[in-house]
């Protein structure tokens, strides 16, 4: 049978064989704190690509050393880590699947231990930093907070260029898809939203001051990544912050309006992070559904929209996609539990094409 999940999506000249992306998920696994990739990187992303997924985009990958969340974050500020990236494309890609990869610096959030280690800030003779952001305010955390130092015009010029060059080694690499990581309470959204962003400059106040850095950057990006190529921006579409002034849907609807204008094909779109007071109106399946579908809306026909939030069942993935709700599923924890949902996934829905098992699984 015919399948709306299963059906290709084609961005500029890429053809994604289905509607399904691997989220990026940090695997904290640079147990060396060099940025570079590990075998861990390698087979966890190449389980998810043989298990079927369109997508396979990377985790939160720094731009530089002080982007890191946590010191055994990914990293891409140099060759050397191009390098040791190109063969995990070199495996998604062969397995059918396109290679993606966030791009990422996590500002205030920045220099702090792995969850299972406590996710707390780290100090200096721990191997922590002095994070930047868009104001001096840190990051309020229950187990103290990391000294935040407010970024001039230097740093922006700094980090706008680390981004762009980024592209360019993922390009070496044998990436299709670029991801700017804009949500989650990390750098770009600081500079977002009026909750960590006080500048009184050109890179704060109203939407166009807080949403400039963004744009430049994606505008910078694009001049380098091949035409033909998409590109991918994660937003955090509202700060559920209902009680003071803060990103919200609105505001996202009409950033995803400008970045398509810019070149950006696609918006993956989540919610949250840039304060732990965040008050989230509902969870369950497809909790953050109708914040695309109101985005995807407003910019239909300019720009492709992705989806996440508790997307666990291939009917509920199916829904989304057939009912026109988004165009891309995108899952998180769900790969975590099954590497092998697409699979799984089309035979649960009848799907004739757009996945095949690996020609090592069939005989299962």
């Amino acid at each position: 049978m015919n399948s709306s999940l299963f059906e290709p999506l084609t961005l500029r000249e890429t053809t994604v064989p289905n509607r399904v992306m691997v989220s990026p998920m940090c695997q904290y696994s640079c147990d060396a704190r060099d940025g570079l990739a590990t075998d861990w990187h390698l087979v966890h992303l190449g389980s998810r690509a043989s298990g079927g997924a369109g997508i396979v985009m990377s985790e939160a990958t720094a731009v530089e050393p002080r982007g890191r969340i946590s010191p055994e974050d990914l990293g891409l500020w140099s060759q050397e880590h191009a390098d040791a990236l190109a063969p995990i494309t070199d495996f998604i890609r062969g397995q059918g699947s396109v290679p993606a990869i966030q791009l990422a610096h996590a500002g205030r959030k920045a220099s702090t231990a792995r969850p299972w280690e406590g996710h707390e800030p780290l100090s200096p003779d721990q191997g922590g930093w002095e994070t930047i952001a868009p104001s001096e305010k840190p990051y309020p955390r229950d187990g103290g907070e990391v000294q935040t130092r407010k970024m001039d015009q230097a740093d922006i010029e700094d980090v706008t260029q680390s981004f762009v060059d980024a592209a360019e080694f993922a390009l070496e690499a044998g990436f299709e898809i670029p991801e700017i990581h804009a949500a989650h309470g990390y750098l770009f959204h600081e500079f977002l939203s009026p909750v960590s962003n006080d500048r009184d400059d050109e890179y704060g106040g109203n939407f166009e001051g807080r949403t400039k850095l963004l744009r430049e950057v994606c505008e910078g990006i694009r001049a380098v990544w091949p035409d033909e190529k998409p590109i991918f921006v994660r937003i955090s579409a509202t700060d559920w912050l209902d009680d003071r002034e803060s990103w919200d849907v609105a505001q996202s609807a009409r950033l995803a309006s400008e970045l398509a204008d810019i070149g950006v094909d696609l918006l993956d779109v989540s919610g949250g992070g840039i304060h732990p007071d965040q008050a989230v109106p509902r969870t369950g399946p497809g909790y953050q559904v109708p914040y695309a579908e109101t985005i995807r809306e407003a910019v239909e026909g300019k720009m492709f929209v992705g989806t996440v939030g508790g997307i666990t069942t291939p009917e509920y993935a199916e829904t989304l996609i057939a009912n026109n709700r988004a165009d891309l599923a995108i899952i998180g924890r769900e790969h975590l539990r099954d590497p092998y949902f697409s699979l799984h996934a089309a035979d649960a829905l009848g799907a004739e094409e757009g996945v095949e098992w690996p020609n090592q699984y069939k005989r299962a």
